[in-house]
C-alpha cells in the first residue's frame, strides 16, 4: 500500500538519484496528519463554538488544579496557546460567560483567570468528544502501535528541545 507521500518520495528518487529525500517522508506524513487531525478537531470544536486555541485553555484550566484557576503567563506554560493570542482568547471567554479574570490574592499586580460554572459544564462537555474524536483519527492503529508512535514523537520533541515545563 502505498500513499502520496511515497509518489513524492519516488518522483524525486528519479530525479534527484544523489538526494537522500528519506527525511520528506517523515516530515511530509506529518504535515499531512497535522491537516487531517486539525479539520476533524476543527469540526468537533465547531458544534461547540469553540476553536482550537479556547478549547485548550478551557482544558488548560480544568486540568490544572482543583480551583481551575491559573494566571494568563500559567495558562501560555501549560497550554499551546501561543502569548499573542492569550489575551484575545481570554478577552473572548469571558465575554460568553467562561472564565473570569479577578485580581490575584497573592500578587497585587497579578490576575487569575478562573473557568466559570458555564465554563466548567462546557468543557466537561466537550472533553469525551475530543477524546473520542482522537480515538477516531488513531483508529488504523493497534494499541502496541500507538505507544510505539507516541513514544517515537516524544523523543523526536526531545531532541528538538521541546520539554516538561
Amino acid at each position: 500500500m502505498a500513499d502520496h507521500v511515497d509518489l513524492v518520495l519516488e518522483q524525486w528518487r528519479e530525479r534527484r538519484p544523489d538526494l537522500d529525500a528519506s527525511p520528506m517522508g517523515i516530515i511530509g506524513r506529518l504535515s499531512r496528519l497535522s491537516v487531517l487531525f486539525d479539520a476533524e478537531l476543527r469540526r468537533n470544536f465547531a458544534k461547540y463554538d469553540l476553536d482550537r486555541a479556547s478549547f485548550d485553555v478551557l482544558a488548560t484550566l480544568r486540568r490544572s488544579n482543583p480551583e481551575h484557576s491559573l494566571t494568563p503567563a500559567g495558562l501560555m506554560r501549560s497550554s499551546m496557546v501561543t502569548s499573542g493570542a492569550i489575551s484575545q482568547r481570554l478577552d473572548r471567554l469571558e465575554g460568553r460567560g467562561l472564565v473570569t479574570r479577578a485580581p490575584s490574592e497573592t500578587d497585587g499586580r497579578g490576575v487569575q483567570v478562573t473557568l466559570t460554572a458555564k465554563g466548567l459544564e462546557l468543557i466537561d462537555k466537550v472533553l469525551p468528544t475530543h477524546v473520542d474524536t482522537e480515538a477516531e483519527l488513531l483508529s488504523g492503529l493497534s494499541a502496541g502501535e500507538r505507544d510505539q508512535l507516541a513514544g517515537l514523537l516524544r523523543s523526536l520533541l526531545e531532541s528538538l528541545g521541546d520539554k516538561r515545563d
